[in-house]
C-alpha cells in the first residue's frame, strides 16, 4: 500500500477519493460529536457538567499522539529514502499536530482549575505535553532556518524522529511519577472503562477530529502537489544563443 501510494501521479488518484470523503466524514460527525459532548451527554457524578471538557480535551490528546507517530514516521522514510512525498507528508502532519497539542495543553488547565483548583502543574503528563508543543514549534523553525530546503528538511526529520522518544514518556507518565492525572481509563488493560453514556460522546469526538486530520493532510498534500505541477508547466526553458566566431 505504501509503495503504491508513494508514486505522486498514483497518490493523487487516491486522496482525489479520499479527501472529499474524510471531509464529508468530519462535517457530519463534527456537530453530532459537539451535540452529544455538550448538550446530550449526562453531567458525570465525580466532576458533574466539567465532564464535557474532556471530550474536546481527549479528543484533542489523541489527535496529538497519533499526528506525532505519524510525523515520525513520514520523518523517517524522508530520512532514509529521501521521497519528497514523505517530506511534504510530514509537513502537512506537522500543522494540524501543533494546533493539537496547544488545544490539548489549554483544555487541561480549563478542566484542572475547577477539578483540581490549579491551572497549571508541573508533573510529567503536563510537563512531557508541553515539551512536545516546544518539538513541533521547533520542527517548522528548523523547516524554515535555511535556504537549502533539501539540508532544512533533513534536519527537521532528525528532530521528529528524535522527539518521538516523548511519547511513550506522555504515554506512561501517570504511570512512572505521581500526578494529579489518573492512569488511563480505556487504553490499559483492566482499566475501567467509561459508562455508555459518556463513552459514546467521545468516541464519536475522537472519530470526527481523526477524519478532520485526515482531510486536512490530504487537502495540503493535494494543493502542495498542484503547486509543483503549476511551477514545472510554467518554468520557462533555458535558451542557448550560438554566436558565429569569425575565424
Amino acid at each position: 500500500m505504501f509503495s503504491y501510494l508513494a508514486n505522486p501521479a498514483r497518490f493523487e488518484r487516491f486522496a482525489k477519493v479520499a479527501e472529499p470523503i474524510a471531509g464529508l466524514i468530519a462535517l457530519v460527525s463534527l456537530p453530532i460529536a459537539f451535540y452529544l459532548a455538550l448538550f446530550a451527554s449526562p453531567a458525570a457524578y465525580d466532576h458533574g457538567e466539567t465532564v464535557r471538557i474532556l471530550y474536546v480535551h481527549v479528543a484533542s490528546a489523541w489527535s496529538m499522539m497519533a499526528g506525532y507517530s505519524a510525523l515520525a514516521i513520514a520523518s523517517f522514510v524522508y530520512f532514509v529514502w529521501r521521497h519528497p512525498l514523505a517530506d511534504m507528508g510530514a509537513r502537512a502532519i506537522a500543522i494540524p499536530g501543533t494546533a493539537m497539542t496547544a488545544l490539548c495543553l489549554a483544555t487541561g488547565s480549563l478542566w484542572g482549575k475547577p477539578a483540581w483548583n490549579t491551572w497549571w502543574q508541573w508533573d510529567g503528563r503536563m510537563t512531557s505535553v508541553l515539551l512536545l508543543l516546544f518539538i513541533y514549534l521547533g520542527y517548522f523553525a528548523i523547516r524554515n532556518l535555511d535556504n537549502d530546503r533539501t539540508k532544512s528538511a533533513r534536519l527537521a526529520a532528525i528532530v521528529a524522529m528524535v522527539g518521538a522518544v516523548n511519547l511513550p514518556i506522555i504515554k506512561f507518565s501517570v504511570d512512572w511519577w505521581a500526578g494529579l492525572h489518573q492512569p488511563a481509563t480505556l487504553s490499559s488493560p483492566g482499566a475501567p472503562g467509561l459508562p455508555a453514556p459518556l463513552l459514546i460522546p467521545l468516541l464519536t469526538m475522537v472519530g470526527a477530529y481523526t477524519a478532520f486530520y485526515a482531510w486536512f493532510v490530504l487537502r495540503d498534500m493535494r494543493a502542495n502537489l498542484r503547486r509543483q505541477a503549476k511551477s514545472r508547466l510554467t518554468r520557462k526553458p533555458a535558451t542557448v544563443t550560438i554566436t558565429e566566431v569569425a575565424t
